[in-house]
């Protein structure tokens, strides 16, 4: 035998130390790669969920409404004039009749007595014609003057009573002027700031504005309706003899909603459903009226009219930030029996509060993820925690909004609608 051959009979001999450390080696090896290539299964997403709420709720909106006076009152200058004096406080209420302003009559008193002199020579002039046409009668008969002086006579009698007509209109149109020196308040309502001070030139070519005076007790209250809103609805609201003129226990009215988020302890109705829809906004104006004996409302206040106008026993809720939106289509991830995400094709109603009414797609008891959704897939397994639904329970009496690609009721009584809210998207 070779040296060579010598060695690999060696290298194979079943009882050879290397033989074995090389075996050793390579059972190590594959030990090591078979323990890289192990998978860790991955940690259990933990998610957050919401129980689906079962209840009563009542369906309606809000809209966005401007206050005004129930009467808002310009008082202007109808004669021009100095301004001598402002009689009033800036800002009180006034009486109907009550003095505000005063412009310098002097002008005036001295036309209306010039007015009054040219009447009193109109009827002089009138007395002389009527007594020439009494004497010229009878002389015309016996042919004593010719028929065309009586003519004349009886021309100039006329002539002259039409100027008496005419300085009487003038004595009365001067005596006119005269009172609009002296501007009062023609209602009882809430005094604005005077706009032009002592001194100034008013009534100069135009009517010049002194200030507002508005009757905020009741109080003007004015939304706009949307066009497809009101068509939709127009046939459920009373005629205008059924309409009521305050609200009752049937109808309670609408709410209204402060700026500050404080909601005013008086109802409201309608007073006035415009005539037309706004060809620019395609809205329809209604105004509604508002008791306010503590004279809290002033006119230019912005606030929300709320109002309920039906009831939806056994609604199903579920939390806003649970619903997802895509193209239209509405979803909500279920938790289910088994622990694993499911998600459901929803059918979205009008919205309560913080909550989401859900027409088709959930039933009561579903536990909905509201955050860590977006980390989940469908089938997954997921450690689901429990939270309230609601971040705070909405006012007793609250209204929902509008569902999306719908429009809510009006109020009751009142023919007010919403246009719809914008979808909500999952919390992350």
């Amino acid at each position: 035998m070779t040296p060579t051959k010598s060695r690999f009979a060696v290298l194979a001999s079943p009882s050879s130390p290397l033989l074995h450390a090389a075996l050793a080696v390579a059972v190590a090896a594959l030990v090591a790669c078979g323990k890289k290539e192990e998978a860790k299964p991955p940690p259990v997403p933990e998610v957050k969920a919401a129980e689906v709420v079962q209840r009563d709720v009542d369906i309606g909106g809000e809209l966005t409404a401007t206050l005004r006076g129930f009467e808002d009152v310009e008082i202007r200058a109808r004669v021009e004039g100095y301004l001598k004096s402002v009689d009033y406080k800036e800002g009180s209420e006034v009486k109907k009749g009550q003095l505000l302003f005063t412009i310098d009559d002097q002008p005036y008193k001295a036309k209306l007595a010039e007015a009054k002199g040219t009447l009193a020579r109109a009827q002089s002039a009138l007395a002389k014609a009527e007594m020439d046409v009494k004497r010229y009668k009878p002389l015309a008969e016996q042919r004593a003057i010719s028929q065309a002086e009586l003519d004349n006579a009886v021309a100039a009698q006329r002539s002259a009573t039409a100027q008496v007509e005419a300085e009487k209109a003038n004595v009365e149109k001067t005596t006119l002027d005269l009172g609009y020196c002296r501007i009062t308040a023609p209602l009882d309502g809430l005094s604005g700031q005077a706009q032009r001070k002592v001194g100034d030139l008013v009534g100069k070519g135009e009517p010049t504005l002194l200030t507002t005076v508005s009757s905020i007790d009741p109080v003007r209250v004015s939304v706009n309706i949307p066009e497809a809103l009101y068509l939709k609805y127009a046939s459920k609201l009373p005629s205008d003899a059924a309409a009521p003129d305050k609200p009752t226990a049937d109808r309670p009215g609408a709410e209204l909603v402060l700026s500050d988020g404080s909601v005013y302890p008086e109802r409201g109705y309608i007073v006035l459903v415009d005539r037309a829809v706004d060809p620019q906004t395609g809205t329809l104006r209604a105004d509604l009226a508002f008791k306010n004996p503590k004279k809290l409302l002033r006119p230019g206040l912005y606030g929300k009219v709320r109002y309920a106008a039906e009831k939806r026993p056994g609604a199903l809720l579920v939390p806003q930030r649970a619903v997802n939106e895509i193209q239209g289509q509405f979803s909500v991830v279920v938790v289910s029996a088994e622990g694993k995400a499911e998600p459901h094709t929803v059918k979205v109603g009008p919205r309560v509060g913080s909550l989401w009414i859900i027409d088709e797609g959930v039933k009561a008891g579903d536990k909905v993820i509201v955050e860590g959704g977006n980390r989940v897939a469908a089938g997954m397994p997921v450690k689901a925690t429990l939270v309230p639904a609601e971040e705070a329970a909405p006012a007793p009496g609250g209204a929902a909004a509008p569902a999306p690609g719908g429009a809510a009721p009006p109020p009751e009584g009142a023919p007010a609608g919403t246009s719809p809210a914008p979808a909500g998207t999952q919390g992350k």
